[in-house]
């Protein structure tokens, strides 16, 4: 690996577990602050919203600043905003600082894919949106789990300053591996510009595939840990275990999908959203049998991020001319997706609706997903379009 995608790599992992291992702490989370477990879920949704509408606000506030200081400016506000959320006295300050930590996510993950699609050849993009996407499954190895086990073994404000001190390491590594020559954008394409790529058939299509792909991980994904616990029968503390599983898929999905996209990506896609309804569909199935359940969960994982990696490089690619607001609606589009899967599991929930019906959302949103994938791949066919030529981040 490349030492400044390895620096890319390191921080994402930071933020992919902050991100995350609230699904592994959020009981712990619920019962410290004083809420129902439902409405915990909205620590996950709030986040979600910060990056979504923050990030992309803050990346085109901040197309003339230098990518290196830019992304060590981010990891820093967001290595502040996990001491202040361990600190955090109540749910509504909780869920404000988690909402103001987003905003330095969403933009630390648009500007990192085009700086690291920048750092390689075109063929090599895919490869490069996997390596970064690689941080966020790797978290789900190592971060998540072990975050999960912190806050059962001692308190869920420990997983948070555990976190702090892995901000700290990956800002050390972003002012140690980046290259110093890592600026603003050779040829700053405008705002119009940034704004008219966006109605390109292929990137709105990805976004609402995207949306879908949140629908079907986040739903189950924000109450795994009381899915697997009342309905799986497992003991809480299996439950980083099960995690680990999980992200271990996910991590092989990741690079599979960054093979798949440098060659067949549309057909593989569409092959791999049909194959995780089916999933999903199992899942519902053998929720309450402890082996059938987890084996399931580790096929769902990688299938995920399977998936995440051929979405993100076919809006990179078409965007290559005006990137910098349409790689900024990549974590936009991923955590709307979440958002809504979590506020709808809590509806859910709240609604009497027991925690093994959730998978049954993802079904649905992945029918959705191969019917928009189908007809925009399609459509491109009909069309002869091809990729614009790159106008990228140098390094």
């Amino acid at each position: 690996m490349p030492l400044p995608l390895l620096a890319l790599f390191i921080a994402a992992f930071a933020f992919g577990t902050t991100e995350f291992v609230i699904a592994g702490v959020l009981p712990q989370v619920a019962a410290g602050l004083g809420v129902s477990v439902p409405s915990a879920g909205y620590l996950v949704s709030g986040y979600a919203l910060g990056i979504a509408i923050g990030g992309p606000l803050l990346t085109i506030a901040t197309t003339r600043l230098s990518r290196k200081t830019l992304l060590i400016g981010l990891t820093v506000a967001f290595t502040l905003g996990q001491a202040a959320c361990a600190l955090a006295p109540d749910f509504l300050s909780m869920l404000l600082l988690r909402v103001a930590t987003a905003v330095a996510h969403g933009a630390y993950f648009g500007v990192a894919m085009v700086v690291g699609v920048g750092l390689v050849r075109p063929e090599q993009r895919g490869m490069a949106v996997a390596l970064i996407l690689a941080g966020l499954t790797v978290s789900g190895i190592v971060g998540v789990p072990i975050g999960t086990a912190i806050g059962n073994a001692f308190d869920w404000r420990a997983t948070f300053w555990a976190m702090f001190f892995l901000g700290i390491v990956a800002a050390v590594a972003m002012a140690l591996l980046l290259p110093r020559g890592t600026g603003a954008s050779a040829a700053p394409a405008g705002f119009r510009n940034e704004v008219r790529v966006l109605g390109r058939q292929q990137v709105w299509t990805c976004l609402i595939i995207m949306l879908m792909l949140m629908l079907c991980q986040f739903v189950p994904y924000t109450y795994i840990a009381p899915l697997l616990v009342e309905v799986t029968g497992l003991d809480a503390s299996l439950v980083p275990w099960v995690l680990l599983l999980n992200g271990l898929g996910a991590t092989i999905g990741v690079f599979i999908g960054g093979k798949l996209a440098a060659r067949h990506l549309m057909p593989s896609l569409i092959i791999m959203l049909a194959l995780q309804a089916v999933v999903l569909a199992v899942i519902y199935a053998v929720s309450p049998y402890p082996l059938p359940m987890v084996m399931a969960l580790t096929v769902w994982g990688g299938l995920n991020f399977a998936v995440g990696t051929p979405i993100q490089t076919r809006i990179l690619a078409w965007t290559a001319d005006a990137p910098n607001l349409a790689s900024s609606l990549i974590p936009s589009g991923f955590n709307i997706g979440i958002a809504i899967a979590a506020s709808l599991g809590a509806m859910m929930l709240s609604a009497g609706l027991p925690y093994r019906s959730l998978p049954l959302v993802g079904v649905g949103s992945m029918i959705v997903a191969v019917a928009v994938a189908v007809m925009s791949y399609a459509w491109e066919k009909r069309s002869g379009a091809t990729p614009p030529a790159a106008s990228l981040q140098r390094a």
